[in-house]
């Protein structure tokens, strides 16, 4: 599937490309007029154990000098306003089209990790990263608003990381490795189609 998925990762972006470039240039033209630079946040991710890539996101929170670790509520205060729609409805993700194109990235696969988490579990990423990293995938899916609703109680980095580390990654990798081992085109389909049905549609999973 290899070959196949590549193949349809590169079209399918190249085709988003063309309407969604003026969607781009207007939000970077929002976010200089509205924040300043810079427009864009770019962050060191892992493709595999010992591959690191920029990952690429339109810049949603006030900018810092050292900024690591899990979001939690002791973040919440940096999300700008127009920082809060982007993230609502996932245009903050539209330049990882970019990282797509350059092969660090696929539409569907883990989301990709930092190098600390890949370091506290190098087995567990070892086999995860054998399928390259994606803008969304099952454990974002399926896993992303519990994950949010955890992450807004904890309101200091000692309990952001804590609860992370403990409740939300374990069950985030086990999703990813079911993704692994069931992974085909119908279901990366199914993942992308859900994905844009629940931005578009607040409470499009409860419905179905």
């Amino acid at each position: 599937m290899t070959f196949g998925k590549r193949l349809f990762d590169v079209t399918l972006a190249l085709l988003l490309l063309v309407p969604l470039s003026l969607v781009m240039l207007v939000v970077a033209g929002l976010l200089l007029v509205a924040e300043g630079r810079p427009i864009f946040y770019v962050s060191e991710r892992m493709r595999a154990s010992d591959r690191a890539f920029r990952l690429i996101k339109f810049r949603t929170m006030t900018a810092v000098d050292e900024d690591a670790g899990a979001t939690g509520a002791h973040k919440a205060w940096r999300i700008t306003r127009l920082g809060c729609i982007l993230r609502r409805t996932r245009i903050d993700e539209l330049p990882q089209l970019f990282n797509i194109l350059k092969g660090d990235m696929s539409f569907v696969g883990p989301r990709p990790p930092l190098r600390e988490y890949v370091e506290r579990f190098p087995r567990r990423y070892a086999q995860v990263l054998r399928t390259r990293p994606g803008v969304t995938g099952l454990a974002t899916l399926i896993y992303h608003a519990h994950e949010d609703r955890i992450m807004a109680r904890c309101h200091s980095p000692e309990a952001t990381e804590a609860a992370y580390y403990r409740r939300c990654l374990p069950t985030k990798l086990r999703l990813d490795l079911i993704y692994q081992q069931r992974r085909t085109l119908a279901l990366d389909l199914w993942i992308i189609w859900n994905t844009v049905m629940t931005v578009i549609i607040p409470g499009w999973k409860r419905r179905r």
